[in-house]
Parts: C-alpha cells; sequence; structure tokens
C-alpha cells in the first residue's frame, strides 16, 4: 500500500462517528465493550487491559449541527464539549457503552454530569488526575484512582482485569506509541516529505482504531515514507501549541503550510503520545502508569508541575526542533489554553522567539483571513 492510500484510509476511518465506529468493533467482538473519551491524556491501558475499546471523541467538526446542546452549556464554552454532546442526542454516540472524562477544565467537568443526566443507561466515570504532580503523595494517589477506575471497568465488562492483562495492554501502547515519536522524528527531519495535515490523519486514526490495528498501518506509513522524494522549501519552521484537546480542522492545518510554515512538532492528541518514554512492565503494572504520569510525560496545559514549568517546556520544544517561531493554535473559549498563552508568550519574548495565535473553532470551514495572517507573519520572517 502506497503511503497516500494509507493517508487516504485513515481520513475514511475518521470521517466514520464513534459510535459507528465501536459498533462495527462490537459486531466483530461480541460482548465487547467500547469506551469513548476525550484526545487529551487518558489511561488508555486500563480500558484496553479490560478487553475493552479506547476511542477519541474529538466533537462532531463540520458534520454536526447544534439543535439541543445549546440548551445544556452556556454560549461561551468551547466547540468540543458542545458537539460531543450533541453527537450524544443525535444518537451517533450509540455504539458506546460508556465515556470517561476527566479534569481537562471546568467544562469538561461539567459535561460528565451533563452526559449522565442526559444519558442514564451509558457508562460515564470521571477520573480525579492529581492536581499537583510534583507532590510526594502524587503517584499513591493516582495509583488508586486507577484502582477505582479499573474496579469500575471490571464491573462493566463483567470479569477481573489481572495484572498479566495490564502488563500485556502498556506493551502495546508503549509499541505504538514508540511508532508515533518515530513519525514525528520523522518529520522534524523532513517536514517536506511529510505534511502537518497528512501527520495529524495519521496521529489521529490511533484514535479511531484498536491498537492491534493501528500498529501495523503505522508501520506501513513509515515504510513507504522512506520511498518519499523531495526537496525544502524556503518557509518558516514553525511549532504548534495550544490544540491538545479540541482538534483543528483539517483545512486550517493545511493552509498553516499553504501559507509557507514547515510545521517540525505540535501538541496534536498528544493524550494517545502522553509518555515520552516506555513504560516499565516488570513491576506492580498500576504503580508503574502512575509513575510514568509523573516523571515520563508531556508538559501540557491539563496539568501543573512546578518541575517542569510548561513555558520551559515549550522552549525546549523549540530549540529541540531548531524552529524558528511558534503559532498558537488555541480552540475559541479554551481556558487553559487561554491562560497558558500569558506564560508561554512572555517566555518567547524574553528569548527573542517570534509567535503568533490563531484562534480556531471545529466548524470552521473557510480560511482566508487566517491564510492571510499566517502569510503576513511569515514574510515578516522571511524578509525582515
Amino acid at each position: 500500500m502506497t503511503f497516500e492510500a494509507i493517508v487516504e484510509e485513515c481520513r475514511a476511518r475518521l470521517a466514520r462517528p464513534p459510535g459507528e465506529v465501536a459498533a462495527t468493533w462490537k459486531a466483530e467482538h461480541p460482548g465487547g465493550r467500547a469506551i469513548g473519551c476525550f484526545p487529551v491524556y487518558t489511561p488508555l491501558e486500563l480500558i484496553h487491559a479490560a478487553g475493552a475499546l479506547p476511542l477519541a471523541v474529538a466533537g462532531g467538526g463540520t458534520t454536526v449541527e447544534l439543535t439541543h446542546a445549546d440548551s445544556r452549556f452556556q454560549s461561551f464554552v468551547c466547540s468540543i464539549a458542545k458537539t460531543t454532546l450533541e453527537l450524544g442526542f443525535q444518537g451517533r454516540l450509540a455504539g458506546l457503552d460508556g465515556v470517561l472524562f476527566h479534569s481537562i477544565c471546568d467544562v469538561a467537568r461539567n459535561l460528565s454530569s451533563v452526559m449522565r443526566r442526559n444519558f442514564p443507561d451509558l457508562f460515564v466515570e470521571y477520573l480525579h488526575l492529581p492536581q499537583n504532580t510534583a507532590s510526594e503523595a502524587a503517584v499513591d494517589y493516582l495509583e488508586a484512582e486507577y484502582r477505582r477506575l479499573l474496579a469500575r471497568l471490571e464491573g462493566l465488562v463483567g470479569h477481573p482485569v489481572t495484572d498479566d492483562d495490564l502488563a500485556r495492554s502498556i506493551l502495546a501502547h508503549n509499541w505504538r506509541r514508540g511508532l508515533l515519536r518515530r513519525l514525528y522524528a520523522f518529520r522534524a527531519q523532513a517536514p517536506h516529505l511529510l505534511s502537518l495535515a497528512e501527520c495529524a490523519l495519521l496521529t489521529r486514526a490511533a484514535g479511531a482504531m484498536p491498537v492491534e490495528s493501528y500498529g501495523p498501518l503505522l508501520e506501513a506509513a513509515l515504510v513507504a515514507l522512506g520511498a518519499r522524494e523531495g526537496r525544502l522549501k524556503d518557509r518558516v519552521r514553525v511549532v504548534v501549541e495550544g490544540a491538545f484537546c479540541e482538534q483543528p480542522p483539517l483545512g486550517l492545518l493545511e493552509v498553516i503550510e499553504e501559507a509557507g510554515c514547515y510545521v517540525l512538532d505540535d501538541d496534536l492528541m498528544t493524550g494517545w503520545r502522553w509518555f515520552t518514554e516506555d513504560v516499565p512492565v516488570d513491576g506492580a503494572p498500576l504503580r508503574a502508569l502512575a509513575e510514568a504520569y509523573r516523571d515520563r510525560s508531556e508538559y501540557s496545559s491539563i496539568r501543573h508541575d512546578w518541575r517542569k514549568p510548561k513555558a520551559q517546556g515549550l522552549l525546549e520544544k523549540v530549540r529541540r526542533a531548531g524552529a524558528d517561531a511558534v503559532l498558537f493554535l488555541p480552540a475559541k473559549f479554551c481556558e487553559p489554553a487561554l491562560f497558558d498563552y500569558v506564560l508561554y508568550r512572555e517566555a518567547l519574548e524574553r528569548e527573542g522567539i517570534p509567535h503568533l495565535v490563531v484562534e480556531f473553532e471545529e466548524k470552521q470551514w473557510t480560511f482566508e483571513r487566517t491564510r492571510n495572517e499566517i502569510e503576513t507573519f511569515v514574510e515578516s520572517l522571511l524578509f525582515d
């Protein structure tokens, strides 16, 4: 299969709503369960070890018109919350047996209660992640919280989950994350051979497929990438930051590069790429996952860790990639991203690193104004 064919397969998979994906998988796995979660960090290993299918729920994009969800939320909340709820009202989450939320932000916290109230037959769980990761009690607390969630999952699937089940699941997800790290390393070295939109499609597909099927697909993509040829153009090399939860429209990602940027790194689908190293499997698996969350994870706006300041993490990402600038892509009304922008801006200005802010919403379909803003930004850097 060619690289282009693999990318198109990913695009086709992502066009299907999570409920339809879940229903198809469950037809092939009688008695199976499917759990939806936002594309930020979720302990996927626990869901997978229970024999269930974790699926990314990333809103409805341009395919959903709000007819019910607006009456349950304020008008000034992010699109992903409202369109996810709307997908439920329209029956497009019907194949899911449950949804899992956690402390991303106040909106996600409230969405869990709204989903539970409006869909009483749906398994709805809220995972309480530690707010101060650097605390000495963080690992003990998180291990206990994982254990509580695992007990709830065992009740859903109707059988116990063993340490061996967890270890096998950790190995499977280590494999997937390792392949994604290879994909991102390739793009950082050869951005002219792997576009931002192509990389986003390959990465997002991880949230729409079982890990056992996704791994071989991404391996094939990496092999096909090695045969690609092209030449570097005179473009600005940037890092994209701020799109860690709600995912930007593919049209916007295409415009970024068409306007003259090479994107070397980003935080898209960061939850499916959360750990920077493999999680060990030679000890107690829940403990290993909790320690990895504390010590082997990406910086993010959804967590606080004074040992790894977010602004310092961004500067290191820029330097590691050899980027010229930063392009911030916060979703409209995304409070974590907009609050952290103040810290990021101060750090970038102190280091003399230029940046541009471009807000988006998932139902956005025209990008001419954005194209003009990015082209002006690129020209100011290329011809300064």
